[in-house]
């Protein structure tokens, strides 16, 4: 059984280093995904987990799956 995220659990991801690696700014990168620099903030210092369709957003204008910008500390190999 896969093991989930619990209430007050926040994920960890890349968001910092792979906007830095495109020279983007927090606010251009908030541009680019219609949310504010103050969002793209939050979610980078990990105080606020965005919503799934943010994420499929995120993933798309990286050109990379989802788990590899988002971490929930759960290893996913086989048991």
């Amino acid at each position: 059984m896969a093991a989930s995220v619990g209430l007050g659990e926040r994920v960890k991801n890349r968001l910092k280093v792979l906007r830095a690696e495109r020279d983007w700014s927090q606010a251009e990168l908030g541009g680019r995904l219609g949310v504010s620099r103050q969002a793209v903030n939050a979610i980078e210092t990990g105080k606020y987990d965005p919503s799934l369709p943010l994420a499929f957003k995120l993933a798309r204008l990286f050109e990379r799956p989802i788990e590899e910008i988002f971490d929930d500390g759960h290893d996913t190999g086989a048991e």
